[in-house]
């Protein structure tokens, strides 16, 4: 298999979480903005992007640390996250016609939470022999590719539901969270 199918197939694989990400937090903000759609991929993007590179230069003598506990901090992440999310979809409820606007420690948030299985993607990025640039910039541009119209595409399907789907984000967050847990407790 030639390295750029690898690195394409590593590329989709990482930028799955952040396109289900993309896709709660359409759901969540109540305006349609372009601008809110390109932080959101940029962000998934580049976290995507540096967390392999970073695991590439702090390399494999702490490998088995971060196996250890990254499904933590992500699990930990995600459904924090996601529980205020749903404790903010309850009180928007109250508070008809409140426009959310994503804030830029959630976002900062929410991208280190999906990206930390692309920081131990990066620890092995050497052994199976494909180019470090060629990966580093795949994994990001593809994220971003995925992630935008995933944001849109939440935004819409709120819009046509008329609101009854904000609490879908959080527990989507949430959801995610758990699997990431148990997937790497089993």
């Amino acid at each position: 298999m030639s390295s750029f199918v690898q690195v394409l197939i590593i590329s989709i694989s990482l930028a799955l979480d952040a396109v289900s990400v993309s896709i709660a937090e359409g759901i969540e903000v109540k305006e349609e903005k372009i601008k809110h759609a390109l932080r959101v991929a940029l962000a998934f993007g580049g976290a995507q992007a540096i967390m392999p590179l970073i695991g590439w230069v702090v390399g494999s003598s702490i490998k088995s640390v971060v196996a250890l506990y990254a499904p933590w901090i992500a699990m930990l992440l995600l459904v924090g996250i996601g529980v205020f999310m749903l404790k903010e979809a309850a009180s928007t409820r109250k508070k008809k016609g409140k426009k959310r606007v994503l804030s830029h420690k959630t976002l900062f948030l929410l991208a280190i939470a999906t990206s930390i299985d692309a920081f131990t993607v990066g620890i092995t990025l050497g052994l199976i022999n494909v180019p470090l640039l060629l990966s580093v910039g795949m994994i990001g541009i593809v994220t971003f590719a995925l992630c935008l119209p995933a944001f849109l595409f939440g935004f819409h399907l709120n819009k046509h539901f008329e609101g009854k789907l904000d609490a879908i984000g959080g527990t989507a967050l949430i959801l995610l969270g758990l699997k990431v847990f148990f997937e790497h407790i089993y």
